[in-house]
């Protein structure tokens, strides 16, 4: 590092580490990654010898605020990244539940046999509305803008045949959870 570089961290670090922070923790709120980002910002500017990034006394400080916002969303989409490893070995396996595949066999088939016959009767566009929406990955709004509809008009019709199929079914899994 060169005798300017030296003078111009020197007044950065005197005149603008209050400032400096101000910004990092703005951004992180946390002091540690603030700190963190600071010493990043210092190391860095240290080893470059670029004018761009000084005046004649001092560092750029607009620079220096996008690089500390610039290496935190770096340091948050690295994070993103990363899993975190499960102690799962001291725990034991769960046995597979059968009896639970075929309560849940069960009810899907009953499900499927009252929708068909709701389609059947009166009331019919409700229970193809239903069946759209339920074995779908589509919204209320998706749904609606397909159709026609809108979204309140989606949202009462399957509510609708939701309330009739839970008076008309039994639901096997209701003793589990209490």
């Amino acid at each position: 590092m060169n005798e300017n570089n030296k003078n111009r961290l020197e007044i950065l670090c005197r005149k603008h580490h209050k400032w400096l922070y101000s910004v990092a923790f703005k951004i992180s709120k946390s002091d540690s990654i603030s700190e963190d980002l600071i010493q990043e910002l210092y190391l860095y500017l240290g080893e470059r010898n670029d004018e761009n990034l000084y005046f004649a006394d001092s560092f750029n400080l607009q620079y220096c605020r996008t690089f500390l916002i610039s290496r935190f969303y770096n340091l948050k989409k690295i994070e993103g990244r990363t899993m975190e490893l499960f102690d799962t070995y001291d725990t034991e396996d769960i046995p597979y539940d059968v009896e639970y595949d075929e309560r849940l066999e069960l009810t899907h088939t009953q499900l499927v046999n009252e929708l068909n016959e709701m389609k059947k009767q009166k009331g019919w566009s409700s229970a193809y509305l239903f069946e759209l929406y339920w074995f779908s990955d589509k919204t209320f709004e998706e749904l609606s803008n397909d159709i026609g509809i809108s979204k309140s008009t989606a949202f009462l019709n399957v509510r609708k045949v939701k309330n009739k199929l839970s008076s008309k079914l039994k639901n096997p899994f209701k003793n589990d959870y209490e």
